[in-house]
């Protein structure tokens, strides 16, 4: 399982990277990896069309969206689209941070389960 991970250097540029979920145990139920703290949770409803421009994320956190994509852009140029079920670990909260743009005309909804 992959983690699309978006963070900013020491020069305030915002950069992807993917990170490997490890797993940690086997059931029979499934694979587990280990527990990863967080603080508390929030769910978003996100218009179809809407427009913030560049801006650095307000905090930590782990971004899912649940039933539409949306297209992130670093500052390094770099974009990509994270689709529906798939997790953006959030990091860029300094310097010029990314572009969030809609990918499909529709509603999107999304919880955020908050770091710090």
């Amino acid at each position: 399982m992959r983690i699309h991970h978006l963070y900013a250097d020491e020069h305030g540029e915002s950069h992807f990277r993917d990170i490997e979920v490890s797993w940690v145990q086997e059931t029979p139920g499934g694979k587990l990896s280990e527990q990863m703290a967080a603080t508390g949770f929030v769910l978003r409803e996100v218009p179809p069309v809407y427009g913030r421009g560049w801006s650095p994320a307000p905090r930590r956190q782990y971004m899912v969206n649940l039933d539409a994509a949306v297209r992130i852009t670093a500052s390094d140029g770099e974009c990509r689209i994270i689709g529906a079920g798939e997790i953006l670990l959030v990091e860029d909260t300094t310097g010029t941070g990314h572009l969030a743009e809609a990918v499909e005309s529709k509603i999107r909804h999304c919880l955020y389960l908050l770091l710090e």
